[in-house]
């Protein structure tokens, strides 16, 4: 079995995935995901440096980098066309277009009956403001396409909501607003892959942002039936084979906020003294030999 790790080649997860992959005699190569290329004709397919990817059997993608629109899109064409090829492709173009953009994501949980905060999402300064004051006053404004909890943050005065709109506004952004949820600095990530959690942690912050890349401490967490529930259907609802499912126990019960299409888990691992990759390996190449890998 031949296997294709693409997104960043010399990262810390690529050399975990490698590792386990190989420990069940699968060959495994890297590629970045910078450097995709198709084509069309006499001999239609895709490769990167030169390598067709469509004589892979499995293609794990583990990150689609920052670019232009027409850079993003054009790799996640190419997985498009690897499906087509017969390739599986994990997770799926589909599930990372999905998980990847925050309005998809939180349209799609709450079209499953899942429940998620109250978000609202406009191009407009002045429609913004006004889904500031219907939201209460105390939002999290997020961006829509982000991650580790960069570029969040959270608004409670009118006059601090306007500056922050209109920098947002002069950089041409989308507002995605969310219904601050009060959490007591804590939220739970919870790991699912088929239809299984095989981990969980509670992450708790010094203030209300608690991912582990913003000086979050993570710990063992064992998650209820209810919360593992929760979990399985929401990277069903998004169509992943494997996800990070971020939940924030709110004061009326228990709240999907994120679901991560491209998880990490160097800080789950930590926490739970689990390695992570074999977990997901194993679990991986039982689901592709079956051929119900989506």
């Amino acid at each position: 079995m031949r296997a294709a790790l693409v997104g960043n080649p010399e990262g810390w997860h690529a050399t975990q995935l490698e590792a386990a992959l190989e420990r069940r005699g699968v060959t495994v190569s890297r590629f970045p995901a910078t450097r995709l290329s198709g084509s069309i004709g006499a001999s239609p397919g895709a490769s990167s440096l030169g390598t067709s990817l469509a004589d892979q059997d499995l293609v794990l993608v583990r990150a689609i980098p920052s670019g232009s629109l027409e850079q993003v899109i054009f790799r996640l064409d190419v997985l498009h066309l690897l499906r087509r090829r017969g390739v599986r492709v994990v997770n799926s173009p589909e599930a990372l277009e999905r998980s990847v953009d925050k309005f998809a994501t939180s349209a799609l949980l709450e079209e499953a009956g899942i429940p998620t905060p109250r978000t609202e999402v406009t191009e407009t300064l002045d429609e913004a403001l006004a889904c500031f004051r219907r939201l209460g006053g105390d939002v999290v404004v997020k961006p829509l396409f982000g991650s580790e909890g960069k570029g969040i943050v959270r608004l409670r005065d009118p006059e601090t909501a306007w500056m922050t709109f209109r920098a947002l506004d002069l950089g041409r952004s989308v507002f995605y607003l969310q219904q601050f949820v009060p959490h007591g600095n804590e939220d739970f990530r919870l790991f699912v892959v088929g239809e299984e959690v095989t981990g969980a942690m509670v992450r708790r912050g010094e203030d209300w942002r608690s991912n582990l890349a913003r000086g979050g401490r993570g710990e063992r967490f064992a998650p209820d039936e209810h919360l593992r529930s929760l979990a399985v259907r929401a990277a069903r609802a998004v169509g992943a084979f494997y996800a990070g499912v971020d939940i924030l126990p709110g004061p009326d019960g228990p709240l999907v906020g994120e679901v991560n299409g491209i998880p990490g888990w160097k800080g789950l691992e930590s926490a739970l003294g689990v390695c992570m990759a074999e977990l997901l390996v194993e679990r991986l190449l039982g689901a592709s030999f079956s051929g119900d890998v989506s």
